[in-house]
């Protein structure tokens, strides 16, 4: 629209019907973020999208303006396009998909040194957060993790700011080796005024399933640890959202990562 209703000299040029639909996206993020009915986590991940979508968009407004005396058709059932297909994303079904984030780090130090501040992690001061871009995001950062006995059936809790607490069911140990456990978040735990809705974890969309750490020595004497989780997404474009789950449980993982070597390694 914003190219079919501009002057034909502006919308027979590519660079405006490329670049002048973003006007309105950039409009609507404004007041959407003002009036606190979308989050800046989900525009940040959405954002791309709609502007390669409102650049083709454009393109189309072109041709259409240039084609308007042939058929003027066109650009009223365009306009219409959204209401007609809204109702049926509404009802299309949501695909449940599981994914695995890996993550390790090589560790100088005693591999007793490494799995305590693996089992348990003393508060992490913001100055050794590097979760730069779930801190982008808005997500909550680690505080610390407490375990109240290394074996199975333990009961671990990772505490996070903004009130989010990932509850943990040790399922395997080995000492100085394996920990394998469920991860449990509550939404009902969790502030509103955390996350959005649409990323709130143990939500609709988004949920953490399971984590794993492993220790292994390796050739040269260091030690490389290994974290790996499984989660969930639960959306229509899993494609799309699975890639920024993957992104997001990462950073966070190693992050923690970076805190356990720092620690391990300190004399």
């Amino acid at each position: 629209m914003t190219v079919y209703l501009s002057n034909h000299e502006k919308s027979g040029k590519i660079v405006f019907k490329i670049f002048v639909p973003w006007i309105p996206i950039f409009i609507f993020l404004i007041l959407t973020l003002a009036f606190a009915i979308e989050g800046w986590a989900c525009w940040l991940m959405i954002l791309p999208i709609f502007l390669v979508a409102s650049s083709i968009g454009g393109v189309l407004g072109g041709y259409l303006k240039a084609q308007s005396r042939k058929n003027k058709l066109n650009i009223s059932i365009l306009i219409l396009l959204p209401f007609l297909m809204g109702p049926l994303e509404s009802v299309m079904e949501k695909i449940s998909s599981t994914y695995q984030a890996y993550t390790y780090i090589d560790i100088n130090a005693p591999s007793e040194k490494i799995w305590d501040n693996v089992t348990r992690v003393k508060e992490i001061p913001i100055d050794s957060d590097t979760g730069y871009l779930t801190r982008s995001l808005g997500f909550p950062r680690p505080l610390k993790a407490e375990l109240n006995y290394e074996g199975v059936g333990a009961y671990r809790e990772a505490i996070f700011t903004k009130g989010l607490i990932f509850h943990e069911t040790v399922t395997e140990y080995e000492d100085n080796h394996k920990m394998s456990f469920t991860i449990k978040a509550y939404p009902h735990e969790i502030p509103s005024t955390t996350l959005d809705e649409h990323v709130v974890i143990g939500g609709n969309y988004f949920d953490v399933l399971n984590g794993t750490y492993e220790l292994e020595k390796l050739p040269n004497g260091l030690f490389r640890l290994h974290l790996y989780s499984h989660f969930k997404m639960n959306t229509t474009f899993n494609f799309y959202a699975g890639w920024w789950g993957k992104l997001i449980m990462k950073d966070i993982q190693n992050n923690i990562l970076q805190v356990q070597k720092k620690r391990s390694e300190t004399r």
